[in-house]
């Protein structure tokens, strides 16, 4: 891909000074999705045997095992949630910010049912076999990491084919008939987060280059205001997921600041709506720019962009491993944040006021 402008701008008193860093932009994301013609089905027999990482099993608890369980066992075990919000794929996510003593749950429900669980942060939460904070070569020997995971839903075949990057910072397990995406801080090589999905989840989320026979699972068309319901709660999983990095990495924790989410809302929304994908506006200019319209004063400034990623949580640990983005997600000296999404384009604008 390009490169794009990673901006920090610092103001003295009345002295400006601009540092402007060229960043490897891998925050674009394109999936391919390949049809196989059933009338080959014979022939393609083999492209589809099932892989399934088996050579271990999960355990009978921790959080896999509420994949497929009603809404009843959920509240049970982990109460009501902070807040409900609606993700893109036909399911809810329910937000469980302050259920881990240092960690940061999300629970998708579907139907009333648990399709999804994401888990970032708390090192003492029972995810076995895996641990969060692992070595990569340490889960990588256990578990063998492919790049071809295979799998049936229905009377529909399916093939998730992962790049050598995705199998470096994402790689996918196919185990108990749960999927399980590791997530890892390519910088420590450890594992950062956790994601568990049932089947048509994972279908519908896409999140590799997909071959497929018979029919792709999708999810429902989005109303207009079924998008903002999404945008909202995708700017909060944003921030919320920022802070738990931060934790990790015993830094300070950002506080909410409207008025620069506002403005980065703005900025992923004229992205998306003029077909662009940069720090610098053709109407509304740089980041600097962007602030001084909105009248915001601050003497530290920092913002991260990405497109076309899966949801939120996949931003995120996209930034995570993009060198110049994650020297704004770790600055110490920044102290406000300010998150806004626009359908699948997303904007972070971090402050340090006045």
């Amino acid at each position: 891909m390009g490169k794009i402008y990673l901006f920090i701008i610092v103001f003295f008193t009345s002295i400006a000074i601009y540092f402007s860093f060229f960043v490897d932009s891998k925050l674009v994301v394109e999936k391919d999705v390949e049809q196989i013609d059933k009338s080959l089905a014979v022939m393609e027999s083999e492209t589809f045997s099932i892989r399934n990482n088996n050579r271990n099993k999960l355990t009978d608890d921790g959080l896999h095992s509420y994949i497929g369980q009603p809404i009843t066992y959920l509240e049970k075990n982990l109460g009501e949630p902070v807040r409900i919000d609606k993700s893109a794929y036909d399911y809810d996510w329910w937000i469980y910010s302050d259920h881990l003593e240092n960690g940061y749950l999300q629970v998708g429900v579907e139907d009333e049912k648990v399709v999804s669980v994401y888990v970032i942060g708390d090192e003492n939460v029972s995810t076995a076999p895996f641990q969060l904070g692992a070595p990569y070569d340490k889960l990588n020997e256990n578990f063998n990491f492919e790049d071809q995971v295979s799998f049936n839903v229905r009377s529909n075949s399916y093939q998730f084919n992962l790049t050598e990057e995705e199998l470096k910072t994402r790689p996918l397990l196919y185990i108990d008939n749960i999927f399980v995406q590791l997530y890892f801080d390519t910088f420590t090589n450890q594992l950062s987060s956790i994601r568990y999905l049932d089947h048509e989840t994972i279908v519908k989320h896409r999140p590799y280059s997909v071959v497929y026979r018979g029919e792709l699972i999708e999810a429902q068309p989005l109303s207009e205001n079924e998008w903002r319901e999404i945008e909202v709660g995708s700017s909060l999983q944003i921030y919320y997921i920022t802070n738990q990095i931060r934790k990790k990495h015993s830094l300070e924790t950002l506080s909410w600041d409207e008025e620069t989410a506002h403005v980065a809302y703005l900025h992923s929304e004229d992205m998306k709506i003029n077909s662009y994908f940069s720090h610098t506006s053709p109407a509304n200019g740089e980041l600097k720019d962007r602030l001084k319209r909105q009248e915001i004063l601050y003497k530290l400034a920092g913002e991260n962009i990405a497109a076309k990623y899966v949801d939120a949580i996949e931003a995120v640990e996209g930034w995570l491993n993009s060198e110049g983005h994650r020297v704004n997600l770790l600055h110490e000296e920044f102290t406000h944040l300010g998150v806004g999404v626009y359908q699948r384009y997303y904007t972070q604008n971090f402050i340090t006021p006045w």
